[in-house]
């Protein structure tokens, strides 16, 4: 990789910080075998004057969604969950779940033509959805029983979502959705034992990810990053403060970590599940999970489109969903640049990664900035593949 090249990522990064855009950013971008590019830019706390350094931990959000669904493959492997199975073979209150039906402004409620399946909940179709993003009467039911709650546990969670209506037939739409909630309860009830603590166990210390977790410890809080206060606005970006044992480990959005951390998780990836003589999952469980699982008979949510607008997972944008990720299927359609076969998720509190085999690459992008994320995102994309000048298609 050209280095003059990617100097002009820092450049960017570091003209927005100057122009109050963005408090900060670090970056991480790894190929063959070597950190070609490892910077932070900016402010870990501008209120305070306070410089961010490459270690310093980010809200991670919805990047938490692979590592979920990676904790649910392993139990794959073992045996002990089977991906084809119903939900309520695990979470037996999803056994009488209906679909909720709008006709003349009401909510009418009729019967799945099939069960939701552990499959669907990796790939975003089991008809659930977020009460945070768009208008529906469904979406309405999931915000009055306020099943994104810090104070409730997993087991509530699932419980409460189970009581509401599907959005959807199970199978027939991509919605972006609590699915990775619900299955982090499933590793709960499979593998006996706390999300978090499965988390740390299997995937976190045998990878070495150690500053990545639901509780940070006191004597690293002054290394998370802080966004600064709305540009629009003025007024503060509430966010989730991890020095609490929060009841609800989301599995869908829950975890802080840093670059360094995620890169070895993506490292563990790119390697077809192993890193520095540890295997986590077979070869053939991450060739499963960044394949293609949206055939064209299953439609995309509405909000899709608006929200992820060029990173969107849909196949107008030559893209699609595998287990836990969004997966490049075409080499055009999208005008970001990519490959196919290229995996990648990202966090609504502004941190990015994605997984380039054929370039052998991994780029990572961390910043507390929700207001520009997907801004943030096309700019990486665009300053890391112009500084690539082997660039392999095949």
């Amino acid at each position: 990789m050209s280095q003059s090249r990617l100097s002009r990522l820092s450049d960017v990064l570091n003209a927005d910080v100057d122009a109050g855009r963005i408090p900060g950013a670090v970056i991480a971008i790894y190929r063959r075998g070597e950190l070609v590019k490892e910077e932070a830019c900016g402010f870990r706390d501008r209120a305070t004057n306070a410089s961010l350094r490459v270690d310093d931990i980010f809200r991670i959000a919805s990047m938490t969604k692979p590592i979920t669904s990676l904790a649910a493959m392993m139990l794959a492997e073992e045996g002990k969950l089977l991906i084809p199975d119903p939900v309520a073979n695990y979470l037996p209150e999803f056994a009488g779940v209906e679909v909720g039906v709008e006709r003349n402004d009401k909510l009418q409620l009729t019967a799945p033509e099939r069960p939701m399946t552990v499959h669907d909940l990796l790939r975003h179709t089991a008809g659930l959805t977020y009460g945070l993003f768009g208008q529906s009467l469904v979406k309405t039911a999931y915000n009055d029983a306020q099943v994104f709650n810090l104070t409730i546990t997993n087991d509530e969670m699932s419980q409460r979502i189970a009581k509401l209506p599907l959005a959807a037939q199970p199978g027939t739409l991509w919605e972006y959705s609590m699915a990775t909630d619900v299955l982090g309860r499933v590793v709960e009830v499979v593998s006996g034992r706390p999300l978090g603590n499965f988390f740390e166990q299997r995937i976190f210390s045998p990878l070495g990810m150690r500053d990545t977790g639901f509780l940070l410890p006191q004597d690293k809080r002054v290394r998370m990053a802080e966004p600064q206060p709305d540009l629009g606005s003025g007024h503060p970006i509430p966010m989730a403060d991890h020095t609490i044992a929060w009841p609800w480990q989301s599995g869908g959005a829950g975890l802080y970590g840093t670059a360094q951390d995620y890169l070895r998780f993506c490292r563990m990836l790119l390697n077809g599940g192993e890193l520095d003589g540890v295997r986590l999952v077979a070869p053939s469980t991450i060739a499963l999970m960044t394949s293609d699982h949206i055939d064209a008979a299953v439609g995309y949510a509405d909000i899709t489109r608006t929200l992820f607008e060029a990173e969107a997972p849909t196949r107008e944008m030559g893209q699609s969903f595998g287990l836990g990720f969004a997966v490049r299927t075409h080499a055009g359609r999208n005008p970001l640049p990519g490959t196919v076969g290229d995996f990648y998720w990202a966090g609504a509190l502004g941190t990015y990664f994605w997984v380039d085999p054929r370039n052998d690459l991994i780029a990572i992008f961390m910043s507390q900035a929700p207001g520009d994320r997907l801004h943030y995102r096309y700019v990486m994309r665009q300053c890391v593949y112009q500084a690539l000048l082997d660039w392999q298609s095949h």
